[in-house]
């Protein structure tokens, strides 16, 4: 079966966002264009904060080139949630990042997790061959509001225990710094 790529060029929407309750929370990146296309694809909170930081270092890069035009970070502007229904097209296995230079944007593709592991060739590639993607090119302002976004939904989830940096639950908390054990 042939690789289904999602393009959106310069979308009107790409954000980071949850399902569910913290502690319990599904990861998505959703994409959406003014056609009305909306794609989602799931993801590991883990992968949402490497994916926001290596934005960052990308945009802060490209920044200290001399003539670079590159907005500095930038607030949310996006808190609305995620848009409704949200079906997941697949669980994204592993990510590339990239700048295109010729059109000033940044690039982004997540690829599908599929039964073989993900060649590093598969990603941002163009060939017909190898797993689903989502690829989304965007301008460096869209990339800075999706970085501070990506980082609150990030720190949105349950508060840290302030001894052993372990995630408290509204259940309770059995703490190994307080002689007690973790199952």
């Amino acid at each position: 079966m042939p690789r289904q790529v999602h393009l959106f060029e310069r979308p009107s929407r790409f954000v980071a966002g949850t399902v569910g309750q913290p502690g319990d929370r599904t990861f998505y990146l959703q994409a959406s264009d003014d056609a009305g296309r909306v794609v989602s694809v799931a993801l590991e909170k883990s992968q949402v904060q490497v994916l926001a930081d290596r934005m960052s270092e990308l945009l802060d890069e490209v920044a200290s080139r001399p003539g670079a035009v590159v907005p500095p970070d930038a607030d949310v502007d996006d808190l609305d949630p995620l848009t409704a229904p949200v079906d997941e097209e697949f669980r994204v296995a592993a990510m590339g990042l990239a700048w295109d230079a010729q059109t000033q944007a940044v690039v982004v593709e997540a690829v599908a997790a599929g039964e073989e592991p993900v060649e590093e060739d598969a990603i941002l590639s163009d060939s017909d061959e190898g797993p689903d993607a989502l690829r989304v090119t965007m301008t460096p302002g869209a990339a800075r509001a999706f970085v501070a976004r990506a980082r609150r939904v990030v720190a949105a989830g349950r508060p840290s225990c302030p001894l052993c940096s372990l995630p408290l639950d509204p259940t309770g908390h059995v703490c190994p710094r307080q002689n007690g054990y973790r199952r």
